[in-house]
Formats: structure tokens, C-alpha cells, sequence
């Protein structure tokens, strides 16, 4: 039997790619491994921040739509997103780091049992930065040209907190389906991971009335969660359309084939393969400085570059 070895990216909407680009890069010290297009939407960027090759389990990926509207928060939604950094003194070090270049952020608190420190971008997108422990992706690799010192870069992704009106209905989807360990519970809120005492493959669920979130700029469009190969993929297409949840079928990306569905509170998931990678088509040296397109929208280069405005690098 299969299991899920961890998150693989999550995927959020930015109006302002410029904007994006100069946050997750010069004040979060993420390195940019892509920047590429909307496969299914040519005319939009869409941008992959991680570690230095962009590995499963550190990215972070934003679709640019100009005319996006505000996110209207409520239920049913990804609401949150847990970033790893090594140690408390990191938190201490982000805090003063969110202080100088104007980032709303809060104190040092407890979050998922672990020292954290809540946080957002322009947009309002909430993170939160967590004590990682010693815990991190296997294969995360430091950037040497982070604007952040090595000792306090972040090493991935952390806890991802879903808000839902049934948790039961998305608990059992992690736990029957997937495999995932409940590992505390009220009646407020509910805590899973893939591997059991790892948090890089941790999901908070809380509970919540009302409303839907209606999405908009700084929202969460989806998690990816990780498989090895197309053969695994394969195996829970299966088992997503045994469970009765309708399937995208398996997508190819070129950097990683996929499939999509919603559970029953309407959370859209990926499961994505870990390779081949980001540097299929490009070298570890220079990720991410130019556009990249997959094979079948090559063709189409020229069209497309003229429809995007050109990103402000600093």
C-alpha cells in the first residue's frame, strides 16, 4: 500500500507579480526556481518560490491575476500556511526581520504545539513560521544567495490549516483514504500528518460556520501533496474515484504529472509526482531568471511574452 510521504506546493493568487516576486524573494529570502505561465491560462505567470532546486515539500506557487478582487474570508478554504524555520532564535530573528521592512505580523506564540509566529504578506495571505525541531524535507538544500542567513532560512513547508464546516467528512477523507494519523482532536480543531511526528506533512483542521471564502488576491487556491512516480498517481486516481470524488484524471506538467479533486467541504487537493523537477528544463545555476514553457506551449513563446508585463527585479 502507498502512502504520503509529505506536502508537495501549495498554490495561492497574487494580483501584482512584482510585488510577489520582491516578497518571497528579498524579505522571505525565498530563491524563485520558476517562473513560467498558467498552462491552462497562458497569459497569466505563474511563479514557483523554494529552496535552491525547488524541491517537493518547499514550494510555494502563485498564479498572477491583475483583475483579481479582494479574498472575502470564511469557511470551507485553505486559511493558512506553516513555514519551518530551524530554531526559536530564528523566530526572534524574523520578528525583528518583519519589523524592518514593514510586515504585519504578531508575537511569538504557540501554534500546533510549536513555537510560531503568524504573519502575511502585502495581499493578506496568514503564515505562520514554526520551529521546525530538526525536522525538515528530505531534500531540502540551502540557497547561498538567500538574502537570509543561512541559520534562520526557511527549510519548507510546515502545518497547512484548512477551515471547514465538517471536519469529520475531511478527516475521514485524510485518514480512510489517504492514510493520514489523527493526531489530537477537539471540537474545535484537528491535527493530521501523513508521517506520524513529522510536521512537514501536518494538516490543522478547524471548525467553522458561515459563509464560503470567496477567493481573491492572497488566497489558497489548492495543496499539492506528494507521490513518487505516475505509477503511485495512478493508484489513487483509483482510489479518489472509488471514494466517489470526481478526478481530473492525471495531468501532465512537464515538471510533475497530477491529478485534482474536492473533497466534500469543496477543498481542492493536487497529488503531484516528485520529479522530474524543476531543472528539466533549466540548470541549477540560473532557475528562475528567464521564462520557461512546457514543450507544448514553446510554439507559442512569442504570443505569449507579449501578453505578460515584464517582472521588476531588484
Amino acid at each position: 500500500m502507498y502512502t504520503i510521504p509529505g506536502h508537495h506546493h501549495i498554490s495561492m493568487i497574487t494580483k501584482n507579480a512584482s510585488q510577489n516576486n520582491h516578497f518571497y524573494k528579498e524579505v522571505l529570502g525565498l530563491r524563485r526556481v520558476k517562473m513560467t505561465v498558467n498552462q491552462d491560462s497562458p497569459s497569466m505567470y505563474h511563479l514557483f518560490y523554494g529552496d535552491r532546486t525547488g524541491s517537493a515539500g518547499t514550494e510555494l506557487s502563485f498564479f498572477e491575476i491583475p483583475v483579481v478582487g479582494s479574498t472575502h474570508r470564511g469557511t470551507n478554504a485553505i486559511t493558512r500556511i506553516g513555514l519551518l524555520v530551524p530554531s526559536e532564535a530564528s523566530l526572534t530573528y524574523w520578528k525583528a526581520r518583519f519589523e524592518e521592512f514593514g510586515v504585519q505580523h504578531g508575537d511569538i506564540i504557540s501554534y500546533a504545539n510549536r513555537p510560531a509566529l503568524h504573519f502575511e504578506d502585502a495581499e493578506g495571505l496568514r503564515m505562520v513560521l514554526l520551529v521546525s525541531n530538526g525536522e525538515k524535507v528530505a531534500h531540502w538544500e540551502t540557497w547561498e544567495k538567500s538574502t537570509v542567513p543561512e541559520e534562520h532560512q526557511i527549510q519548507g513547508m510546515g502545518s497547512v490549516e484548512m477551515t471547514v464546516r465538517r471536519i469529520d467528512k475531511l478527516a475521514n477523507t485524510l485518514t480512510e483514504m489517504f492514510g493520514y494519523t489523527e493526531v489530537s482532536r477537539t471540537e474545535e480543531e484537528a491535527i493530521f500528518q501523513s508521517v506520524q511526528g513529522e510536521v512537514f506533512g501536518e494538516i490543522v483542521v478547524k471548525f467553522l460556520d458561515g459563509p464560503s471564502e470567496k477567493p481573491g488576491r492572497g488566497s489558497i487556491h489548492h495543496l499539492a501533496i506528494r507521490v513518487k512516480d505516475e505509477k503511485e498517481l495512478a493508484y489513487w486516481d483509483g482510489k479518489v474515484r472509488e471514494r466517489g470524488f470526481q478526478s481530473s484524471g492525471i495531468v501532465d506538467r512537464f515538471y510533475f504529472k497530477s491529478l485534482y479533486f474536492r473533497e466534500s467541504n469543496g477543498i481542492l487537493f493536487e497529488i503531484a509526482t516528485d520529479g522530474p523537477g524543476f531543472t528539466i528544463d533549466g540548470d541549477i545555476e540560473t532557475l528562475g531568471e528567464k521564462l520557461d514553457l512546457p514543450p507544448f506551449l514553446e510554439e507559442r513563446r512569442k504570443e505569449i511574452e507579449e501578453k505578460l508585463q515584464p517582472i521588476e527585479e531588484e
